[in-house]
């Protein structure tokens, strides 16, 4: 059996591996909802099946001489790819009957939603996972390095990620991705099915003799405690450098991609780290002390990050910096398994290894975002990662002076973490805002949670704001500040209850500071109900009076879950809908800017409702608010777009009617009198275009899509570089639009 080939099969094998799991992720959350708990649930599955998969094909092969391992690895990625190929069907089978169990049986949703996971992702994690003692087989017949070829596939998953964020879904969208990536799979299934071993078979036989280096209790706790850190630094790591990067899918793969990479390298490293006589022990230790000295850093990644102005060569500088600093002590993480897993020759070996890895990763990346991070923050998650891995290598020294001094170092990396601590949550926040001139003085409230880090902070000049992420994602200004950028908030719900002629069922989708609510509220809906996908944002309404204590109308409900995921499962029909989600080119907010969410909502509309959809001229480019206005008037014809005169945001606003004349009677005027900042007349001048301007303006933007994802790949970073001047941008096309419609008459 050739090296160059087996090599390269392994590469292909781990790139199409990660772009099947950035699919699964998409495709779960549009089908199920996007929630902490269907992530976990996600992510145990996939790795729950990767171990299944491992510990039952080490137990087939026990004892069993395979002449050609190398076709057990063909057959499994053929099943892989094919089950790929089935991922559309499978998805559209789940979400209807996750649609039917929110509605039939609401107590048992839950368990339709794990069934579902597991009947889309079951059969391709488990044979992902079985690839793994098949390997150990390959490289013990054609005398190669197990850790190297895990290295490979490793380095190939890290080239998956980036090739699904970056190639793939933007160029062809979702569903032809799939296609791809199948192809990838039977390619190298076809491949690998005709390479013929140049060594005989050898048996694998349970009564070998087999006496490892490192003793199993040992090399158990090692696999445990690395693989427990990995994911758990994956969670608390992410949080910090999520809010420094932003949101964006494109930010997260490129972080996936820096953990993969480093674990990669060390995985190669392993032959060569052994003929130097280097111990795993000292290894491991110092990945631990490393763990604690990075921490640090990735606290202040918002700070590091804040002059990156440029857009020119923006990613690589996100990974050149982020490799930096967590790649040292990733790359020695990365280095145990591998090790361990070299110093074993038998199947059952290997997949019991690799299984308990496994668990091991489900249940950190659990602990870290259920139980740690909100209990202790994301920092001292990281800290207790890195000592559970010091400990691992210091149980693996035996040299009394080496444990000695990796003692030492620990101690004095745990004082530099412990006194180098910004104070996240208690005494700042991280983001955007570091840039700005009037930064916030004090935290008032923050939570830290398995979906998003929440804060309520105020500014020197009275100002508050909730921040999620690092992003500021709502804000209300100080008794004595003028309206600005808040301001359109209020009308985001005044404005499709004024277009009615009697609103009395309203929803509001995203909470922020509930200043949209309280608008809904005040023009006096019989019910109002509002869905927001994080719980902490409701706990911290209290600190924002221009809400006025919406929360506590008997009127309101507020419901926890995702709000696309609500509007396909609730059979409740609406008078009004409103909605200001994250921005648009955030991870997973695609889903609520996409023409099957707008059908949706139309769905749930009664005749002659009303619909606002947010759109933010300040951080979209022309093309995105193009391609939103013209998803938006595709289901709704009559689609009508509002700027306000304060903010410059726009406001996209369509009825389930088909009345031409939509946007020409607010009859919301004429019932009773409450306080509102601008009169009738300033509400009809600020409305820009009508149903005639809304088709010129729309006629250059393009359909977004669940399967083109056309907002979250490939768009967030094309537009930075004229941060700061898209709304001037966005605003001088929609006077040349007005402008063409005046000659025109």
């Amino acid at each position: 059996m050739k090296i160059i080939p087996i090599h390269i099969l392994v590469l292909i094998s781990g790139m199409a591996a990660l772009s099947w799991q950035v699919l699964w992720q998409v495709k779960s959350s549009l089908a199920l909802g996007v929630s902490a708990w269907g992530t976990a649930l996600t992510l145990a599955i996939t790795m729950g099946g990767m171990c299944l998969g491992s510990l039952a094909i080490g137990h087939v092969l026990k004892g069993k001489a395979i002449a050609r391992p190398v076709r057990i690895y063909a057959l499994l990625e053929c099943i892989i790819g094919v089950a790929g190929l089935c991922l559309g069907a499978a998805f559209t089978v789940v979400e209807g009957l996750d649609t039917w169990a929110w509605q039939a049986m609401p107590g048992n949703a839950p368990l339709v939603h794990f069934l579902g996971i597991i009947l889309t992702m079951g059969v391709p994690t488990i044979c992902m996972g079985a690839t793994l003692p098949v390997l150990g087989l390959m490289a013990r017949q054609s005398n190669l390095s197990l850790a190297i070829l895990y290295g490979f596939n490793t380095l190939g998953a890290a080239a998956g990620a980036l090739l699904a964020a970056f190639v793939l879904i933007p160029l062809f969208g979702v569903g032809a991705a799939a296609i791809i990536i199948a192809g990838l799979n039977l390619g190298v299934g076809a491949f690998a099915w005709t390479v013929r071993p140049e060594m005989s078979a050898a048996s694998f036989s349970d009564s070998k003799i087999y006496s490892p280096a490192i003793n199993i209790h040992a090399a158990l706790f090692t696999v445990f405690a690395t693989g427990f850190a990995t994911f758990a630094l994956e969670v608390a790591w992410f949080r910090s450098l999520t809010a420094a990067f932003r949101s964006t899918t494109d930010a997260f793969a490129i972080m996936l991609a820096c953990v993969l990479i480093a674990l990669g390298l060390g995985a190669r490293l392993v032959p060569y780290l052994k003929s130097r006589n280097i111990s795993l022990g000292a290894l491991t230790g110092w990945a631990g002390i490393l763990i604690l000295l990075a921490t640090p850093l990735v606290e202040r990644f918002d700070l590091l990050t804040a002059n990156m102005s440029s857009v020119a060569f923006l990613l690589p500088k996100w990974f050149f910096l982020t490799f930096c600093v967590i790649g040292p002590p990733v790359l020695l993480l990365g280095i145990a398994l591998p090790w361990i897993l070299e110093q074993q020759d038998r199947p059952r070996r290997w997949g019991g290894l690799y299984a308990f890895n496994a668990f091991a990763s489900v249940l950190g990346a659990l602990c870290a975002a259920w139980i740690l991070l909100p209990s202790i923050g994301f920092a001292k998650t990281a800290w207790l990662a890195g000592g559970l891995v010091f400990v691992a290598g210091f149980i693996l020294s035996a040299d009394t002076k080496r444990k000695t001094k990796l003692v030492g170092f620990a101690l004095l990396a745990f004082i530099v973490a412990a006194v180098s601590n910004s104070g996240v949550g208690r005494t700042r926040t991280q983001g955007w805002h570091v840039d700005n001139n009037v930064k916030p003085a004090r935290v008032l409230e923050s939570y830290e949670g398995p979906d998003a880090t929440v804060s309520a902070v105020e500014y020197e000049n009275g100002q508050r704001s909730i921040i999620i992420d690092g992003f500021t994602a709502a804000q209300q200004l100080s008794a004595a500040g003028k309206a600005g950028a808040e301001h359109y908030m209020a009308w985001m719900g005044h404005l499709p209850m004024l277009l009615h002629a009697n609103p009395k069922n309203a929803l509001v989708i995203c909470f922020g500071t509930g200043q949209t609510a309280n608008a809904v509220r005040r023009e006096s809906p019989e019910t109002l109900d509002i869905v927001d996908i994080n719980p902490r944002v409701f706990k911290l309404a209290h600190n924002f009076s221009e809400n006025e204590d919406v929360l506590s109308d008997p009127r309101v409900t507020p419901i926890i879950m995702d709000g696309r995921a609500y509007m396909r499962r609730t059979e409740k029909m609406y008078d009004i809908i409103t909605l200001e989600p994250m921005p648009p080119t955030f991870a997973g907010v695609n889903a609520l800017y996409a023409k099957e969410f707008y059908e949706s909502a139309r769905a749930r509309l009664n005749p002659g409702g009303v619909i606002a959809q947010w759109v933010p001229f300040h951080i979209l480019g022309l093309h995105s608010s193009l391609s939103i206005a013209r998803t938006f008037r595709e289901v709704f014809p009559n689609a009508i777009l509002w700027v306000d005169p304060f903010s410059g945001t726009g406001i996209l606003l369509g009825s389930s009617g088909d009345a031409a004349g939509f946007g020409k009677d607010w009859p919301g005027f004429l019932r009773g009198s409450i306080s509102r900042d601008m009169s009738a007349e300033e509400v009809r001048q600020a409305l820009v275009l009508r149903q005639d301007g809304m088709e010129i303006y729309t006629q250059e933007g393009d359909l977004i899509t669940d399967d083109n994802q056309l907002l979250a790949y490939g768009r967030a970073v094309s537009d930075w570089h004229r941060f700061g001047k898209l709304e001037e941008e966005n605003l001088i096309f929609l006077r040349a639009v007005h402008a063409q419609i005046e000659r025109v008459k």
